[in-house]
């Protein structure tokens, strides 16, 4: 395990190091979330592992993670006569964590849970950090809570499940933890990845030097009042095109796809404070090489921006933005108006 992580997250391929340390909790029951690709692909691996416990399969995608599902999943576990020496295991994607874990943190006032993350996506951003979250009327993550996990474990051996397509959105989030704080990972990413070898790459090295980043970050800042702000970068924008396709099921995108987008228009509004042309147009070349295009009519560039002010950084209806005065550094808090938002849409 690194050294540079908190003592409740594990990065690990070997099984025994986990179990060892689960046992030792003797928790009296047992829930595992799985939708119905982690439990063909990820569960079967690993469920005669655990103990006696409570499986419940959940619909995949963003779309379900709602009050309608928590409400199901409270349901049954309420039925079950979970106690609150209970353990919630959320065993999957962004989806399975947020929804998991916010289950787990409001059912009789907060159980433990345990974060194993199975996606790229979950794994160097969703499952660190203790967010937890539902969607709620067209917007993300707009009610949760902050609750860390027991234990997150990280084993990039259930990568290698998942097609590349869920590769590629989970690099967004590796590439934006590179722009903001560590200008060398951004050498060596956009100098060794391309669209042709990402399935090809070192993830355990990626995905441990990922998480250190953003650990260090939120370890800093858990509540987001002042420098985890950062780690929204590309968000704003990027949550706002992904809200707006949400209700558009053929234009639907992932939420990797999303925040690429939203990291080339944050890079572009970036100059606004002295950010170079020449990074911009670096950043912009080398995301646009990895990440397809997404076609956005005129007409719907004024919808995207009004999604933007349910954004959670933003105060007395101001836009706060995350942008970069050079990479590998961020700030955060910076205000803008609607008429910057437009510009950037052309470029």
């Amino acid at each position: 395990m690194s050294q540079n992580l908190p003592e409740n997250i594990l990065i690990s391929t070997e099984n025994d190091v986990f179990f060892h340390w689960f046992y030792q909790q003797n928790y009296t029951k047992i829930i595992i979330l799985v939708d119905e690709n982690t439990q063909k692909y990820c569960y079967e691996i690993i469920k005669n592992l655990f103990p006696a416990h409570l499986l419940i399969n959940i619909k995949s995608g963003e779309i379900h993670k709602n009050l309608r599902t928590c409400e199901y999943i409270l349901k049954k576990i309420t039925k079950e006569n979970f106690d609150r020496k209970a353990a919630f295991i959320n065993l999957g994607g962004g989806v399975i964590g947020d929804l998991g874990g916010f289950c787990a943190a409001i059912y009789k006032r907060g159980i433990d849970f345990i974060q194993i993350p199975t996606t790229l996506l979950a794994q160097v951003d969703a499952s660190v950090g203790g967010k937890t979250g539902i969607d709620f009327q067209g917007f993300k993550n707009q009610i949760g809570v902050f609750a860390l996990p027991k234990m997150t474990w990280i084993n990039t051996f259930f990568l290698e499940t998942l097609p590349f397509e869920q590769i590629r959105s989970g690099l967004a989030e590796v590439i934006k933890h590179s722009l903001i704080a560590d200008k060398n990972e951004w050498n060596f990413l956009s100098q060794h990845l391309s669209k042709e070898n990402i399935s090809t790459q070192n993830w355990q090295k990626i995905v441990t030097k990922s998480i250190e980043i953003k650990a260090k970050i939120t370890t800093e800042d858990p509540t987001e009042k002042g420098i985890r702000k950062i780690l929204n970068f590309g968000h704003t924008l990027g949550h706002a095109l992904e809200s707006y396709l949400l209700n558009k099921p053929s234009r639907r995108i992932l939420h990797g796809e999303a925040v690429a987008q939203g990291m080339i228009w944050a890079s572009f509004l970036s100059q606004k404070i002295g950010f170079s042309a020449n990074e911009t147009n670096e950043i912009h070349i080398f995301l646009k090489e990895i990440y397809p295009s997404i076609l956005i009519k005129k007409n719907e560039i004024q919808k995207i921006i009004s999604l933007t002010y349910q954004d959670k950084k933003n105060i007395n209806n101001h836009l706060n933005f995350v942008l970069l005065s050079t990479i590998g550094n961020a700030k955060f808090d910076i205000q803008l108006n609607e008429n910057d938002l437009k510009n950037c849409f052309f470029i």
